[in-house]
């Protein structure tokens, strides 16, 4: 189970298979927790749940009792998540079952694989958890729908999920021994989004990279910036391989200057440089900007991927040294903690591309573009003056979602959870940074764009981004007369976000 497999099933229509080996883990956990379980207190099987947990449940209610927790928990409120959130959160619940360390049924792995791989998509309001037990009350909304109550989202459409199952031939999860409370303890949809989250921060830092090369050759920057032995002394992996990207990317390019050949000459004798000796840092310091996002992104992928295959519920039933184990692995703050450095890394992201977007619009520090990009009469017409607003107002909310939200913790569930890790919560404040990253980069490449028609600089541009000037002029036509951009900057978006 990893990111890359997750993102082929969502958006490549790959089909999700288990083998009969990876069954053949759930069915030995399975069977050893129900011989196990016989004769003794295990938590969840006949006890209650929570606080609960210590009154005992007697026999002739264990089945009721699974059935208690998933009606009883399926409490969340607002929006429902996106259909790509909610297929990753059941990928990432089949990830943790089919560790064979959650002594569940067969049944309910393959009836979750049905739902992925039928597009059938559970409701699961936004609002509910708390990031510990993990995701009690959202998961709690995927194991009604497996029970074959609640609704689903199924080609459109929202129905009742009994109706859906029939159409499908599919029959709704009986409970055997802990389905319930297993179904529903556990960080999947933390880590679902969480996967989500990362495809995009990737992307994002991918066109990051590519707009600093384009913007460096607008500004007829000097090409050391991105040079191997500068960035090799520095001695970060992140700074150097943004280099290496951009010193990639920018192959081919008749714009950027060679300090050796422009200053190292011997012939300058004014006193006031015509051109800028160093560009601004927006500019000239993009490696050591992206370079520890880059590095932030891969130890989130890492920790994504490992908590896919992680056994994250409770209590943990292994058959291999023939224990239950009680204990904590639904805390979510593994997800939590790593959202939230995400989440401020692509801050810093927005922060940097607003940056850039204001040299490109202020005449008076780039001192070759005109005022805003503005190819009319000025004065009459105003180019792109207005779309720098959104760009800094969506900036600025950006630094306020920044804020880190893996230390707000307040204890619940009568003070039995009386530190959570609120990772859900991180995970969505995490995709609301993403989109607006994209807003903000769609209307720097709306402003590269422009800039590039302003100085005439296509012929001379590198190969990569030249490609992209194309692209983006083929959805969205230079202007000289005033018009609307919101269409073309959501245009503009939905390309960018192709994964």
């Amino acid at each position: 189970m990893d990111i890359d497999e997750l993102k082929d099933i969502l958006y490549s229509g790959a089909t999700l298979t288990i083998s009969d080996e990876t069954l053949q883990r759930v069915r030995a956990s399975y069977a050893f927790l129900k011989e196990f379980s016989d004769d003794k207190v295990i938590y969840g099987i006949n006890t209650g749940f929570g606080p609960m947990a210590q009154w005992r449940v007697e026999d002739e209610h264990l089945q009721e009792l699974q059935y208690n927790i998933i009606r009883s928990h399926a409490t969340g409120a607002g929006n429902p998540l996106s259909d790509d959130y909610v297929r990753a959160a059941m990928y990432a619940r089949l990830g943790s079952f089919i560790q064979g360390k959650s002594g569940v049924h067969e049944e309910i792995v393959t009836l979750l694989q049905a739902f992925i791989n039928r597009s059938i998509i559970p409701y699961i309001p936004e609002h509910g958890s708390v990031g510990a037990s993990g995701d009690l009350v959202q998961l709690a909304h995927i194991a009604l729908c497996l029970i074959g109550e609640g609704k689903v989202h199924y080609k459109g459409e929202w129905r009742p999920t009994d109706e859906v199952m029939k159409e499908q031939g599919l029959s709704p999860l009986h409970i055997h021994l802990r389905e319930g409370l297993s179904a529903t303890n556990g960080t999947s949809v933390m880590t679902g989004i969480a996967a989500i989250n990362q495809l995009h921060a990737e992307r994002l830092l991918n066109w990051a990279v590519l707009c600093s090369v384009w913007i460096n050759e607008i500004a007829g920057s000097y090409d050391d910036l991105m040079s191997a032995p500068l960035n090799e002394y520095r001695r970060h992996s992140g700074q150097k391989r943004i280099a290496a990207k951009m010193r990639e990317l920018a192959q081919g390019s008749q714009c950027l200057q060679h300090r050796e050949h422009a200053l190292y000459n011997g012939g300058h004798t004014e006193h006031v440089f015509k051109d800028k000796v160093q560009a601004y840092y927006s500019l000239r310091c993009t490696p050591q900007i992206l370079g520890p996002i880059l590095e932030t992104l891969d130890n989130a992928r890492q920790i994504i991927n490992e908590e896919l295959n992680a056994a994250s519920d409770n209590p943990i039933v292994d058959p291999e040294t023939q224990n239950v184990y009680h204990g904590g692995n639904f805390h979510g703050d593994y997800i939590s903690l790593e959202e939230d450095k995400v989440k401020i890394a692509l801050v810093r992201l927005v922060m940097t591309t607003e940056r850039q977007l204001n040299y490109l619009l202020h005449d008076r520090i780039n001192g070759i573009l005109p005022p805003f990009l503005n190819l009319g009469v000025l004065g009459l017409n105003y180019g792109l003056q207005a779309c720098q607003f959104t760009a800094t107002s969506t900036t600025a909310e950006c630094q306020t979602l920044a804020m880190p939200n893996y230390v707000h913790s307040i204890p619940n569930n009568n003070d039995n959870q009386d530190i959570v890790s609120m990772g859900t919560n991180t995970a969505e404040l995490c995709s609301k940074v993403i989109e607006n990253a994209y807003q903000v980069l769609a209307i720097q490449l709306l402003a590269l764009a422009q800039a590039t028609d302003c100085l005439n600089l296509r012929s001379k541009l590198a190969n990569a981004t030249g490609n992209i000037y194309d692209a983006v002029r083929k959805m969205v036509a230079p202007f000289v007369e005033d018009r609307p951009h919101y269409e073309e900057i959501q245009t503009l978006i939905e390309y960018m976000k192709k994964l």
